[in-house]
């Protein structure tokens, strides 16, 4: 708009000049007009497009999620949104109690509905070798079901308002998927480098974090007396006990052991493209040397229990393999 307001400033004060020399000035006025008409039609192409533009937009409105639109009564997390009606996966916005304002994620309404997705790997899309900043506030594409980090932050809100229960979904490159779960997840806040808590064990892809565990009253683990959970690592904020594999495992993460489960690890387009063990890894059920397809990770309140949900598994001996078993499977 303002080239439109210049062109007109000049074009009264050609027009003025003009009446003292007015053929000198004929062909000037006559471009001058030109180029007028000329704005003018792109102003009016501007205006058609922006008309079409909000018109394409209230055509989706009732494909978005209610509570995108919400202005009041916010919801704490997906699970909330679950149990008021809300079967659509996709998009909402929530505020978890503690939390300074309210924030996107992505309800998977799947398995039981009301799981907030906090990470997902598919393609290597998106880099997780990040700084300690970008995984405190997330980074990545959650919108159009592409890969990302949810934040350090929210996670540390939305586990610090009551129980909530992790799983994991695996997928390797034949198509075999494989899942962990894990009771009670905890994330401390950035005064205490987001330490990772988690409760009980199930599921069929082995336990690759078992530092993260706690420990009876007065029994130690690999990490100490008192030193119950595990403390995030980025390259430029390791914790004392990662710095010698934290810029070998090219990511952000809860490194209880340097390999054993590392899902934001470097992406390898193929299960042994890596050349060394820092790809999306999880020990207990590929072992070291295989980068993992995809995964998507999710939290929901402990208090949801869908019908079927506590379907006992089972392992054949197909599932035994003795490269990938270090350590025994808890089923139940």
């Amino acid at each position: 708009m303002a080239g439109a307001s210049t062109i007109v400033v000049l074009g009264l004060l050609f027009l003025t000049e003009c009446h003292s020399a007015p053929v000198q000035c004929g062909e000037m006025v006559g471009r001058l007009q030109a180029e007028m008409e000329d704005l003018v039609r792109v102003i009016n192409d501007q205006h058609h497009y922006i008309q079409g533009l909000h018109l394409s937009q209230a055509q989706k409105l009732p494909q978005i999620p209610q509570t995108h639109l919400q202005t009041g009564g916010q919801y704490k997390d997906c699970a909330e949104i679950f149990k008021d009606g809300n079967s659509v996966s996709g998009l909402y916005m929530i505020r978890p109690n503690q939390a300074p304002s309210s924030f996107m994620v992505f309800c998977d309404m799947s398995d039981g509905g009301g799981w907030t997705v906090v990470q997902r790997r598919k393609d290597g899309t998106e880099s997780f070798d990040r700084a300690w900043v970008e995984y405190k506030h997330g980074f990545g594409d959650s919108e159009s079901d592409g890969e990302f980090w949810l934040g350090n932050d929210p996670l540390h809100y939305l586990t610090s308002q009551g129980d909530y229960n992790l799983k994991i979904n695996m997928e390797d490159f034949d198509g075999n998927q494989r899942f962990a779960k894990y009771k009670n997840m905890k994330v401390d806040d950035e005064k205490n480098q987001y330490k990772l808590h988690l409760g009980e064990y199930t599921g069929n892809a082995g336990d690759a974090l078992p530092e993260a565990h706690s420990r009876p009253s007065g029994q130690w683990n690999s990490l100490g007396a008192g030193q119950l959970g595990v403390k995030f690592s980025t390259y430029d904020h390791p914790n004392k006990d990662d710095e010698k594999c934290i810029r070998h495992d090219m990511s952000g993460w809860w490194f209880s052991k340097c390999e054993s489960g590392n899902l934001n690890g470097h992406y390898y387009n193929g299960p042994y493209q890596v050349v060394m063990d820092d790809g999306v890894v999880w020990y207990t059920w590929h072992g070291w040397w295989y980068s993992i397809k995809s995964v998507v990770m999710m939290i929901r309140a402990s208090d949801v229990h869908p019908a079927g949900s506590d379907v006992q598994l089972t392992r054949t001996p197909d599932d035994i393999d003795p490269v990938k078993s270090f350590a025994s499977i808890r089923i139940g």
